[in-house]
């Protein structure tokens, strides 16, 4: 080490490199001290973690860069949230990305820690192009079926986009628009667009199940977003249904036979 700098110094140094061919690097891997070897360990770690997440966005950004290479230039991600709970609605968003995106870490939302998804939500945000929301409620999937309302929800997304996509790419899912389009089994762990548009999904669904755990705190929504869990099913034994239960979904509509 040309400068005699002791291990805090380092440290503090290392956190600020990104290439392996940094200077300071070799420095220190020529540096006989136990404590500086243990920092060029981390850093290593820190980079091959690093390496891996971009590989990971670069492969999830595959389809985007074939559809572009076919002229297509305004794709549209789309998916969907809440298609299992007991209440509240199914929630879905279209997502249209500029092709200069780079979001390290993106990934199908269910896989993300809350706290992420919430970062995630508002870089999406910032640098979108454009998002569309599709929202349709309990009482019209007791009505239409929730495979029809979660096909009529992401519709409603679409239309709901500043800027027309010439191509769409869904999660698991055909629509019955003109638009050419793409479906993708567990797309939003395949494609950033549909990754995207399932962060943005989540997010403003679990932030209105939360708005109903207020109205209706003994139900915890707030905790299982609508899910039947064991919570969920005990308030619905006790207190029975609320506005946001969905009356055609066992065994919600046993419980409500009982009533």
């Amino acid at each position: 080490m040309k400068t005699a700098m002791n291990i805090n110094e380092i440290s503090s140094r290392l956190k600020s490199i990104s290439n392996p061919e940094d200077p300071f690097l070799q420095e220190c891997r020529e540096d006989a001290r136990k404590g500086v070897a243990d920092l060029i360990g981390k850093w290593n770690k820190t980079y091959e973690k690093a390496q891996q997440i971009r590989d990971t966005f670069l492969k999830m950004s595959e389809f985007e860069r074939e559809l572009r290479q076919q002229g297509f230039s305004v794709l549209a991600g789309i998916d969907e949230v809440g298609r299992g709970p007991l209440a509240g609605p199914v929630v879905t968003s279209a997502v249209i990305l500029p092709d200069t995106f780079y979001l390290p870490g993106l990934n199908d939302s269910k896989k993300i820690s809350e706290s992420k998804r919430e970062q995630f939500y508002e870089a999406i945000h910032k640098e979108a192009i454009s998002i569309g929301i599709g929202i349709v409620h309990s009482e019209e999937i007791d009505e239409i079926n929730i495979y029809q309302a979660t096909k009529k929800a992401m519709m409603a997304a679409v239309n709901n986009l500043s800027e027309l996509p010439d191509h769409l790419l869904i999660d698991a899912m055909e629509l019955d628009m003109s638009i050419p389009q793409l479906s993708l089994i567990k797309g939003d762990a395949r494609s950033i667009t549909i990754s995207a548009a399932s962060i943005v999904a989540k997010v403003t669904r679990d932030r209105m199940m939360k708005e109903y755990g207020v109205k209706y705190p003994e139900y915890g929504f707030e905790k299982h977003m609508g899910y039947g869990t064991s919570q969920h099913l005990e308030a619905l034994d006790k207190h029975g249904l609320t506005p946001w239960h969905r009356r055609s979904f066992a065994p919600v509509k046993e419980i409500a036979a009982r009533k």
